[in-house]
């Protein structure tokens, strides 16, 4: 009896020496050129033979990236971090254009136009008026209208929290160059950004269909208290003003001027299937209309060079790392199987299971060698082990 329930015993532990099926884990995720590139000084671009180059720039800083793919194409100082001017407009856009409804109405109070800085783009918001929050943004993108941003922020919480919540989105999208003290891109002591963070904003926010359209609106009527007048973007790739051709395809975004960051530039274009984003910071050349001509440039490169430059850098964030522990894991009990008792560092399971293997194992071989023991002793005299009849 000792020994059939042994041999049973042993027999029943069999399955569950069997290797558990494991799934296949999928590769992680890696960037095709290490982030660390775009942080070189120069600039940064991997041609085959036979392909042009970058055109030489007048700019401190300037990026080229594939919209849809986040591929940056080429840089110089992409990294770098410069005052933004009114491109600055853009991460202002990405943090409080969610949580305000376009068609809301707002009656503009004397409070709320104060300390706009002077000099600044007006839009002409004007006290007692009730505005659509779809006509304040009308302001911000066409006319760069400060007064509109301060308006907007207001509704967003106030100057000093709109600016906080601007850098959260920009950390949460992975730009680590921006600081944001004046979110309508006035100048302020430490307010910067960078030709990599601005042309990934713009790339998230060419995704909204309400800022994909305010943006590329070149003109509209703006409401006056019982009229109307008419206003323009100030981004003349778009409207083609003041000398300057409009860029075919184009598609907006934002431009800027300070005294501090001089003239700066979002631009994005679409040609034979594929959008473009281009930043331009701070041509040091060519007067008020270089950033414009030097981003044309740029753009005319790029579509030449897409599909044959590869890649210098991402617009996507880098993937989140896999914990060691994680990955070590092997996959997870069956579901027939008792779950374990957490541990709170996870080794609880990989501990538990082993043992229970390295146990039966040690059970089953006990029970095989009574068994074998038993079969040379009745071969021999017949009798029992322990010499009973």
């Amino acid at each position: 009896m000792i020994v059939s329930a042994l041999t049973a015993a042993a027999l029943s532990v069999l399955p569950a020496l069997q290797p558990l099926p494991v799934e296949p884990m999928p590769p992680r995720p890696t960037p095709a050129v290490a982030a660390s590139v775009l942080h070189r000084s120069g600039t940064q671009v991997r041609l085959p033979p036979g392909v042009a180059r970058p055109p030489v720039l007048s700019a401190r800083s300037w990026l080229i990236a594939d919209a849809a793919s986040g591929a940056v194409i080429a840089a110089r100082d992409a990294h770098r971090p410069l005052p933004p001017a009114s491109t600055l407009k853009v991460l202002f856009a990405l943090t409080a254009m969610p949580g305000l409804k376009p068609q809301a109405p707002h009656t503009v109070s004397e409070h709320e136009l104060k300390g706009i800085g002077d000099g600044s783009s007006l839009v002409g918001l004007k006290e007692e008026v009730t505005y659509r929050v779809a006509d304040l943004w009308r302001g911000v993108f066409l006319s760069s209208g400060n007064d509109a941003v301060r308006v907007l922020a207001g509704l967003n919480g106030g100057w000093a929290a709109t600016a906080r919540k601007m850098e959260a989105t920009a950390r949460s999208l992975g730009a680590r160059d921006t600081r944001v003290v004046s979110p309508d891109g006035y100048d302020a002591p430490g307010q910067v950004s960078s030709a990599y963070d601005l042309a990934l904003f713009a790339r998230v926010g060419l995704r909204d269909p309400d800022f994909a359209r305010y943006c590329a609106t070149p003109y509209a009527k703006f409401p006056a208290g019982g009229w109307s007048y008419g206003i323009r973007n100030t981004n003349r790739l778009l409207t083609g003003d003041n000398g300057v051709d409009r860029y075919p395809g184009i598609l907006g975004v934002k431009n800027g001027y300070t005294s501090g960051a001089g003239h700066t530039l979002i631009a994005a274009a679409r040609r034979g299937g594929r959008t473009l984003i281009v930043t331009v910071m701070n041509p040091r050349q060519g007067g008020a209309y270089a950033v414009y001509e030097e981003t044309r440039r740029l753009l005319d490169w790029g579509f030449a060079a897409s599909g044959k430059a590869r890649p210098v850098g991402s617009l996507l964030p880098p993937p989140a790392p896999v914990p060691v522990r994680a990955a070590a894991a092997g996959p997870p009990p069956a579901a027939t199987a008792p779950a374990p008792r957490a541990e709170p560092d996870g080794d609880g399971p990989r501990l538990f299971l082993p043992a229970t293997f390295v146990a039966s194992a040690c059970v089953a071989a006990a029970a095989l060698w009574y068994v074998r023991r038993r079969t040379a002793g009745d071969g021999a005299d017949g009798a029992e082990p322990d010499g009973k009849a």
